[in-house]
């Protein structure tokens, strides 16, 4: 029986007055708030259940406390569509996927701003502006989402594009042109766009690899622990190029003495500095080996004290190596190496930074170009280019072995890995 009826049994018809309508309206409206209530539940239910047929999100929401993001540049082919993101959870190595991060060509490599508010990242690809050379961008991070948003770009002054570095102040942009063997500079604005280039240095010269050597080929960028100075590792000639850095105006200027040599052949293609700043690791990919450089920071000087091979003495197939990086605890060192596709990993001396062998940990892929250990350094992260897969691994504090950890992502051609911790 409706509500008005029931009230029509106890209050005659004719008798209707205004203090006697009131409780017939209450209850009306009562009545119907509990139909809209059940409206809403089942609204919900039915949300609910949509929701599970369709799976996560795609849009992350702010990292919660003990898990940071994942940002991986890609090399341009048919299946990359620019720079990927995901979530780590730094405690169980879990990976969440949240897809493209920005759309852009060809972004080979990235850095994040040490205000975590910018992201840089080179397009290896020539072309830009009409001209043969590659470009730097300058990205915004949505600090809810982890989007990025493109500020700007600048000619990288150079062809092929490989690397870029910010200083640790946050007031400078150093990039490495592969193709052509220079390094420029771009200083920082308020806004974390990049301002027109402050320094350009060609390298010059070659190396005895007739096919990889014919000219420099500058690989990496990086900066002393004091931030005082920048290095920059020539695949192409054989060296390591210092230079005095001035951030806030993106100067460079040729130190004394203005290099360290390596074997030739070697063929220099990234390098570490360790926590401590006295040892610079460089990881060679023609000879498949790691130098280790004592740093006289007072001078800016690197004098050889070890070198070691990356392979087992069996192995005879060709491969090249990639990426090098040492623990945040300066305990372990890691080196990639492409056609054996593996992590080979060294124990560091706390006194005189040389190494001994640990281990060799397969990357369950093909081609890892690049890895990255996380800001905890519990886990480490393999970008196997070849077989487009990102691979988790638990890092033993006190061995620096590695385990798998049965996490992986599916990422087209991933070439870089870099994180941008938890704010």
């Amino acid at each position: 029986m409706l509500a008005a009826e029931k009230y029509a049994q106890i209050t005659p018809i004719g008798k209707i007055n205004f203090q006697s309508i009131c409780p017939l309206i209450l209850l009306i409206l009562t009545t119907m708030r509990r139909k809209l209530l059940i409206i809403g539940c089942l609204i919900s239910l039915m949300n609910l259940i949509n929701g599970f047929a369709q799976g996560p999100a795609t849009t992350p929401s702010p990292p919660p406390r003990g898990e940071c993001l994942v940002y991986i540049g890609t090399r341009a082919s048919e299946k990359s569509k620019g720079i990927y993101m995901c979530r780590l959870n730094s405690t169980t190595g879990a990976l969440t996927s949240f897809g493209i991060a920005a759309e852009t060509a060809d972004p080979a490599f990235l850095a994040i701003h040490p205000n975590h508010h910018f992201l840089y990242a080179v397009r290896e690809a020539g072309g830009f502006e009409g001209t043969s050379n590659g470009a730097v961008n300058a990205f915004a991070i949505d600090p809810t989402t982890g989007k990025l948003t493109l500020l700007n770009q600048q000619n990288s002054g150079g062809q092929g594009p490989c690397h870029l570095a910010v200083d640790g102040s946050g007031q400078c942009v150093l990039v490495a042109n592969y193709g052509s063997g220079s390094v420029a500079a771009f200083p920082i604005r308020a806004d974390g766009s990049l301002g027109a280039v402050g320094a350009f240095l060609q390298h010059h010269g070659s190396g005895p690899d007739p096919k990889r050597q014919t000219g420099p080929h500058a690989h990496e960028v990086g900066f002393d622990v004091a931030n005082r100075r920048a290095f920059c590792a020539d695949l192409g000639l054989d060296k390591i190029f210092i230079y005095q850095l001035e951030p806030k105006t993106a100067a460079l200027a040729p130190n004394d003495p203005p290099t360290a040599s390596l074997a030739p052949g070697a063929g220099p293609r990234h390098f570490a500095v360790h926590p401590n700043g006295r040892h610079l690791y460089v990881i060679n990919e023609l000879n498949n080996t790691v130098t280790v450089f004592d740093y006289d920071a007072s001078h800016g000087a690197l004098k050889e004290s070890q070198s070691v091979s990356t392979l087992p003495e069996k192995f005879t197939a060709t491969n090249t190596t990639a990426e090098i990086a040492i623990h945040p605890s300066g305990k372990f060192l890691y080196g990639s190496n492409r056609g054996h596709d593996s992590i080979v990993v060294y124990a560091v001396d706390e006194k005189t930074g040389k190494l001994t062998f640990v281990e060799y940990q397969s990357t369950l892929g093909k081609t890892p170009r690049c890895f990255g250990i996380d800001p905890t350094g519990n886990f480490l992260l393999a970008a196997n280019q070849g077989s487009d897969t990102l691979v988790v691994f638990r890092i033993d504090p006190k061995t620096g072995r590695l385990k798998p950890t049965g996490q992986a992502l599916e990422v087209p051609t991933p070439v870089c890995v870099t994180f941008l911790p938890p704010p």
